[in-house]
């Protein structure tokens, strides 16, 4: 096969670059033609002589509004001039306006903007009004990427449910889940003196931007409150100019709640803990959480936390909404009170996680992409129209 894809990174430090990374890996493992139309890469990757990077700079221009866009516009030129080199086209969301045969949605901006949580409005301010902006742009932009492509790819069920409401057929999708590195994320030895945390108690963990409230921090400290005295919870994430330290002392929990900024060694944080709550308001697909699986950690999150499809009760609770403070208080508690039962729980996240490695992710792609050219009618490459209409 001669694959060409088409996104900003290929890298190893973010979920989406992750996912390009090891489609790109597993292509040039099997022998096939990669060329990788971004702006970045691995170095590592670059040694292989079946791989070719072509680079678009990110503009100078201010702006992630406007350097998206150039690079749609310059990435669409190019494939207009290279397209029938190729067996098939592999994109990610909006990021160029040339039609693919594959698109990965990793995010949807119309399924973020209505899903309830989404805190911007246009009285706040030149800032807001221009997130709005970007985010209606964005919302424009994907849904025609998505009717362009031949097969788009949600990255999870919450994912899929919103693709389908920008009026996708639900025939035209094939859902793939992130993956998690299982070697990486593992049970073993617990770091707790390592990382300044008490020994004796039941530890949760929370991890994630706090600078956003979606993540729903607040609600695991009201839910704190009500649980037993030997639980308590470690916070992973940058906590300057954040209110939660401040909350957890004013629900007088702040002796329970462990604030360690952010951690290089995740891995060794989650072999240290003993079961993670994630109640985000909002999530396309939470790579932390399968990392927590991967890592033999019982779960506690919500439906609206994308990937959640995947949990089931031999390995966590999955609460319908994320306002539930009593229900995720209850939760906390039933995993605290029978520890024996939290590790049963957690054996049997682990192996969950080894049917969803980047590996088996990987794979799935490379099936899809057979599938798509041998469906594909004899001399139909490249004969479809190169850019997408703005007008259409």
């Amino acid at each position: 096969m001669k694959i060409l894809l088409v996104t900003h990174r290929v890298s190893t430090n973010d979920g989406q670059g992750r996912v390009n990374y090891e489609i790109v890996r597993a292509l040039l493992a099997a022998g096939h033609s990669v060329t990788v139309l971004g702006s970045r890469i691995e170095p590592a990757l670059l040694e292989n002589p079946l791989l070719r990077f072509v680079q678009i700079r990110e503009s100078y221009l201010p702006t992630r509004l406007v350097k998206y866009q150039i690079f749609a516009l310059r990435s669409g030129a190019w494939i207009a001039a290279h397209r029938r080199e190729f067996d098939l086209i592999h994109v990610n969301g909006f990021i160029t306006w040339a039609r693919a045969d594959v698109n990965s949605v990793h995010f949807v901006h119309d399924g973020w903007y209505r899903c309830g949580f989404y805190p911007i409005r246009l009285r706040q301010g030149a800032s807001a009004a221009y997130q709005l902006a970007f985010t209606r742009l964005n919302m424009w932009c994907e849904k025609r990427a998505f009717r362009a492509a031949r097969t788009v790819v949600p990255v999870s069920q919450k994912v899929a449910t919103e693709v389908r409401a920008t009026g996708i057929d639900a025939r035209n999708l094939h859902m793939i889940h992130n993956g998690v590195d299982v070697e990486e994320f593992a049970p073993g030895p617990t770091h707790r003196e390592r990382f300044g945390l008490p020994s004796a108690p039941f530890l949760l963990l929370f991890a994630g931007d706090l600078r956003v409230a979606r993540k729903n921090l607040d609600a695991v400290l009201r839910a704190l409150v009500s649980t037993p005295a030997h639980v308590h919870l470690v916070v992973a994430g940058g906590v300057g100019n954040c209110p939660y330290p401040a909350l957890a002392s004013t629900l007088g929990i702040a002796g329970r709640v462990h604030f360690i900024d952010f951690v290089q060694d995740m891995p060794a944080l989650m072999r240290s803990v003993d079961a993670f709550v994630f109640p985000s308001r909002y999530e396309a697909m939470s790579l932390v959480m399968l990392e927590a699986l991967a890592s033999a950690l019982p779960v506690v999150t919500v439906a609206t936390a994308g990937g959640a499809e995947v949990i089931d009760s031999a390995c966590g609770v999955v609460l319908d909404s994320p306002e539930d403070i009593a229900g995720l208080a209850a939760a906390i508690s039933w995993l605290a009170a029978d520890p024996e039962r939290a590790r049963t729980m957690g054996m049997a996240a682990r192996r969950l996680a080894t049917s969803l490695s980047w590996e088996q992710m990987a794979m799935r792609y490379l099936s899809l992409y057979d599938d798509l050219i041998e469906a594909r009618a004899p001399g139909a490459s490249g004969t479809t129209r190169d850019t997408v209409s703005a007008a259409s």
